[in-house]
C-alpha cells in the first residue's frame, strides 16, 4: 500500500469550510466527517483532516496557531495546467479567500496562491518539467 498523508489544520467554523472547499471541487469522506472534523480528499493517498479548534486542542499541549496572523505553513498542490491554476484561485477569491500574493510566472512552472476563510495558505501550482532550464 502507498504511505498516505494526512495534513491536519484547525478551522473556527466547519461547515463554512467544507461549503469553502466544495467550491473548489474538493470532495470528504462522509466516514470521517462529524460536527468535530472533516476529512477533504485530495487524491488517491493525501488528505487534509479540517478540525473545529477545540477538537484540535485535544491532540496538541501547545496554542492553536492564529493562522490569521501567523504562519505555520503554505500548502502547495500541483495541478494539471496554468488555465486550472488560475480557475482554482479565482473561484478560492469569489468564494471569500484572499490572494495573498502576485502570481509567480517561471515560465516552466506558474503559480498563484490564497489565503483561505481560516488564514490557511494555499497554492496551486502548474509545473512544465520538460521546459524547465537545465542549470
Amino acid at each position: 500500500m502507498p504511505k498516505q498523508m494526512f495534513l491536519n489544520l484547525s478551522v473556527k467554523d466547519l461547515n463554512k469550510t467544507i461549503e469553502f472547499f466544495t467550491k473548489l471541487g474538493f470532495t470528504f469522506n462522509p466516514q470521517f466527517t462529524d460536527k468535530h472534523a472533516t476529512c477533504m480528499i485530495v487524491s488517491e493517498t493525501i488528505y487534509v483532516m479540517l478540525l473545529v479548534e477545540p477538537f484540535f486542542q485535544t491532540f496538541i499541549k501547545k496554542q492553536i496557531c492564529d493562522a490569521s496572523k501567523n504562519t505555520e505553513a503554505i500548502i502547495g498542490i500541483s495541478v494539471d495546467s496554468r488555465k486550472e491554476v488560475d480557475s482554482l484561485v479565482n473561484t478560492a477569491i469569489q468564494a471569500g479567500a484572499l490572494e495573498y500574493r502576485e502570481p509567480q510566472d517561471h515560465g516552466w512552472m506558474y503559480g498563484r496562491g490564497f489565503q483561505d476563510l481560516n488564514g490557511h495558505l494555499w497554492e496551486f501550482f502548474y509545473m512544465d518539467l520538460k521546459a524547465m532550464p537545465k542549470n
